[in-house]
């Protein structure tokens, strides 16, 4: 007698019950309604689920909550997995979780079913020591359903709070869910967060990149804003569109995201691009790869890029990508505060962070938004133990009414707290101007720098000569018809007594090295310091500058 004979009427077999899940599964693979698919295609879009195949490693994305609707299940409208798809898999062999929103269910809108799984994915990374990415494509919190105000509204219902109680939609969910924001404020450098903003992001899911540690946009169908533009027409008679709050205005004015890509295939890219240069977690060294690349090979171009002349430009980048394995270089925030370079990049297979004054833009000057994007990338590197490189070339931080009124004293002193606090390995190479405040914050000799050289270009000094003479010789050059040459002979006379051969005969700087050696000093220095250790006094946690 087969099992089928065996089985009690009115219960389905094993089988029937596994295919039935099956089919369920499928189904909820479909995305949502169709005409919903097609919109987000048309937009040249990726689906959420199409995105997912593309960040992990094929064949190694494991899916939980698949079954998940919105509650309750509308008639009329699909919901499959309740609008986000959270999971864990392998990018480049590496575990890592993520949770994708799919703007063909409701919008991408975080409703209470996809916000547990949300947080169970929170708890996951917190546990198992694994980063997290966000995709977002979201209008954020869930508020127009049949179960939410919108349709209770529609339906006319006579007791709004009544019918709050009894679907779980309103003020109390929302109380709730701000614990998001809390969970990740509290994985902040523990694990590397990554929230790539793949469409809108509206309110809730606003915040999200606001907290995370990468943020990559794409260009012309990605938005973020605390508001979207109908809250912010109905709140403060403001109209603007979804491209008022796209990729141009937080690449180059707000300075939350770090990257604009073309397309949402650029865009997956540069996450596992970005995770490359990570640990796993707080508590391991980042991966360490073969290089091919010799360390000692010699750059004759190093000699010519950076003019001997201090107040001649030239783009820093240049000299980056000479210093890097393969001239390769990962810049965050390339658009935003391009006076000053921030880099991950790989010296003889171990990666970097690189801070660099760039003189192409504002002399290399400190200025309110340098300073902000510089502590950042600080911050970042020493939390997950990635040395930094500092390329020095600035006339320090900028003044003024108009940058005292912005306050550079306070944002300048981010950068400065910053550098002071970083105990990862800290190398600084002087390639031309390192003067005044400007010389601490991109980690001059007091500031614990492990090993610090000099170009024979470098000058280091309170200020530059031009500076000194306009102060002590001020009415020395008011007496002069013609001020200039005096002015001039002076700044020369000076210039001869911040040359860095004095520097160094004082120790206060360890090394003046030809520029072509520079790739070979740095290359050995990142592995004799790999197991650099520093002691602090107890503190739980600085009261830094904001």
């Amino acid at each position: 007698m087969n099992e089928e004979a065996k089985k009690p009427e009115g219960l389905r077999s094993m089988r029937e019950l596994v295919s039935e899940i099956e089919a369920l599964k499928r189904d909820a693979l479909a995305l949502g309604d169709e005409r919903h698919v097609e919109r987000q295609r048309a937009k040249g879009k990726l689906d959420c689920r199409a995105r997912i195949d593309a960040l992990f490693d094929p064949g190694t994305f494991q899916e939980f909550g698949i079954l998940a609707y919105h509650h309750p299940k509308p008639e009329n409208a699909r919901t499959p997995a309740d609008g986000v798809v959270t999971g864990y898999g392998k990018i480049a062999g590496r575990w890592v979780a993520c949770a994708a929103y799919d703007f063909t269910v409701m919008g991408g809108s975080i409703g209470e079913t996809g916000e547990r799984k949300v947080t169970e994915l929170r708890e996951m990374v917190a546990k198992w020591g694994i980063p997290i990415v966000w995709l977002i494509d979201s209008a954020g919190a869930r508020i127009h359903t049949e179960g939410g105000f919108g349709g209770m509204m529609a339906r006319g219902e006579g007791d709004i709070r009544k019918e709050a109680r009894r679907t779980g939609m309103g003020a109390s969910i929302f109380a709730y869910s701000g614990a998001l924001f809390r969970e990740q404020s509290i994985l902040s450098g523990v694990i590397p967060q990554v929230c790539a903003m793949m469409g809108p992001g509206a309110a809730g899911t606003a915040y999200i990149p606001g907290l995370a540690d990468f943020v990559p946009m794409v260009k012309g169908t990605s938005s973020m804003g605390l508001g979207g533009p109908y809250l912010v027409k109905a709140a403060v008679g403001e109209d603007i569109t979804e491209e008022d709050l796209g990729s141009k205005l937080h690449n180059t004015k707000s300075g939350v995201a770090d990257l604009e890509v073309p397309d949402d295939a650029a865009c997956i890219a540069s996450i596992r691009d970005y995770l490359s240069f990570f640990p796993s977690n707080a508590t391991e060294a980042p991966p360490v790869i073969p290089c091919d690349d010799p360390i000692d090979r010699a750059d004759d171009d190093l000699l010519d890029l950076v003019p001997v002349e201090p107040r001649k430009v030239y783009d820093v980048k240049k000299v980056v990508k000479r210093l890097a394995d393969h001239g390769k270089l990962f810049e965050m925030k390339p658009l935003f505060a391009r006076n000053l370079v921030t880099a991950l990049v790989r010296i003889g297979g171990r990666p970097a962070g690189v801070i660099a004054n760039n003189p192409m833009f504002y002399g290399g000057v400190l200025d309110v938004d340098a300073s902000d994007k510089g502590a950042r990338f600080i911050n970042l590197c020493d939390a997950f133990n990635i040395p930094l490189v500092f390329l020095m070339d600035t006339p320090g931080f900028l003044i003024g009414t108009k940058a005292e009124e912005q306050g550079i004293i306070r944002h300048g002193a981010k950068m400065v707290h910053a550098v002071s606090c970083a105990t990862v390995p800290k190398l600084t190479v002087v390639l031309r101007k390192g003067y005044g405040a400007g010389y601490y914050a991109m980690c001059g000799k007091g500031y614990e720098p492990d090993h610090i050289v000099a170009w024979p270009t470098a000058e280091i000094s309170v200020m530059g000569p031009e500076g000194m003479v306009s102060i002590f010789a001020r009415k020395l050059l008011m007496a002069q018809e013609d001020p200039a040459p005096m002015a001039k002979f002076l700044a020369d006379k000076i210039r001869e007594t911040i040359d860095p051969v004095i520097a160094a005969g004082w120790g206060y700087i360890d090394d003046i090295i030809d520029p072509r050696q520079t790739r070979k000093v740095l290359a050995t220095l990142l592995e004799v310091t790999r197991n650099k250790t520093v002691q602090r006094p107890y503190r739980k946690h600085g009261v830094g500058p904001v």
